[in-house]
């Protein structure tokens, strides 16, 4: 008994705030790397003879650091339900912040020949591997401070921190794609990988405060008794829900079609001018600060389910006519397509699925299934779909119809499997774990 009294307090908001700003790096990471991979990498680390062949390769390395995601879920998601949530967010904290700006030292092809892609890889390897267990560990530290009746909510500003990060990254590239070529591609590419450190050194001063949650101390003395493994537990007990997690997490197929292949595609295929294309996100992404917790809270009244499936549905078909209104140059189209599909459509899955993932599993092995979950979708998803999008386009990079359709019929496979789910919104945590 006194061992459950002496069990620390609930902090949702310090947790959703530590939460919050370990996801805007991570983001910030992934999606500056994103930006810079459509616009300038494919010309310094990876030169071909077609603009299509070099935006491939850069595509690739884009997938690289989501393929390794499942290995690093393996090796983080154990270390989250051992030696605590809050170990693996300060350890990928650091892994990821070094891995970033070393990408910004980099030399480029014409300096190092091919070591200058080899070291690209290798740093986009220690991303993916950092983010395998940072998101994860950051939602089951958030979810478990949480009330019972705004799980969501609750979590929802690890998402949140995403969708800053990405507007953050694209908005500090838009002023250097605006240099001439010679800067850009010599100098002004390399300071937005930089600026990273500015955010790891603000997110270690907020995450050293923060306590593990109440249940997570009540589930390692569970799991000293009954010696075993998070790893074991996984695949003995819970395969299924790692199944589901992996193939529900592939809505975000939406997002690396929107934030890598289309920016590559309106650019590189139709000739559109690049710094109007990175306002597209810019402005989606500042709708999707003020949806993604609007419609967290809404799950929290209504349901997990049928909030997610909504927007899984409804971004995935937008893709259509997105890329329409690249393909036919209509600015206007663009702006309205692509801001409702990402922006608003896409936040109502982005916004849910932390709580309607995490609550799959129990807490004695929370960070293990939703990291090998959603990093086996992520992999999947992130390591696929910009290069298959890129091959549907066709040679000349001016094809729509075939990477629209591919989001489509993913979009229709996701919502087919969380249809599947029981619904937990209106469980207590305890519940949950028995």
């Amino acid at each position: 008994m006194s061992q459950t009294l002496s069990a620390p307090a609930k902090h949702p908001r310090r947790a959703a705030w530590a939460s919050w700003i370990g996801s805007a790096l991570e983001y910030y990471d992934f999606a500056v790397y994103g930006t810079a991979a459509a616009v300038v990498l494919n010309h310094i680390f990876f030169p071909g003879d077609s603009p299509a062949a070099a935006t491939l390769n850069s595509m690739v390395a884009v997938g690289v650091a989501y393929v390794v995601r499942p290995l690093g879920a393996m090796i983080m998601g154990p270390l989250g339900d051992r030696f605590g949530r809050k170990f693996v967010l300060m350890l990928t904290l650091f892994m990821m912040g070094f891995a970033t700006f070393a990408i910004g030292c980099l030399p480029t092809y014409d300096t190092a020949g091919i070591w200058a892609p080899i070291l690209l890889v290798a740093c986009r390897v220690l991303q993916g591997l950092s983010a395998s267990g940072e998101q994860a560990s950051a939602i089951s530290m958030s979810l478990e401070h949480a009330n019972d009746k705004s799980r969501a909510f609750t979590t929802s500003w690890t998402l949140q921190g995403t969708q800053f990060g990405s507007l953050l990254a694209t908005a500090v590239f838009i002023p250097f794609a605006a240099l001439p070529e010679d800067q850009l591609f010599s100098w002004g590419w390399r300071v937005p990988f930089w600026l990273s450190a500015v955010v790891v050194v603000a997110a270690w001063l907020i995450r050293r405060r923060l306590e593990e949650p109440p249940a997570f101390t009540q589930a390692m003395q569970q799991v000293q008794v009954k010696k075993t493994t998070p790893l074991r537990d996984v695949f003995s007990a819970h395969k299924t829900a790692v199944l589901t997690v992996a193939l529900c997490a592939m809505v975000n197929t939406v997002n690396m079609v929107f934030t890598t292949f289309a920016l590559s595609y309106a650019t590189n295929g139709i000739g559109l001018d690049r710094g109007m294309m990175l306002w597209v996100p810019v402005a989606s992404n500042g709708l999707g600060l003020l949806a993604i917790p609007l419609f967290a809270r809404l799950s929290d009244r209504v349901g997990r389910k049928s909030v997610f499936i909504g927007g899984a549905l409804l971004a995935s078909f937008m893709m259509v006519p997105y890329l329409w209104s690249i393909h036919s140059g209509s600015v206007l189209g663009i702006f309205l397509c692509g801001v409702l599909m990402h922006g608003g459509f896409y936040s109502m899955a982005n916004g849910i699925w932390p709580s309607f993932y995490a609550e799959m599993f129990p807490t004695r092995v929370r960070v293990t299934g939703l990291a090998l979950g959603t990093q086996i979708g992520f992999a999947i998803s992130g390591g696929v779909a910009p290069a298959a999008a890129t091959a549907l386009s066709g040679e000349h990079l001016t094809g729509w119809v075939g990477p629209a359709s591919f989001v489509a019929v993913v979009g229709l496979l996701v919502a087919l499997v969380a249809s599947r789910v029981r619904e937990t919104a209106h469980l207590p945590l305890a519940e949950i774990d028995r």
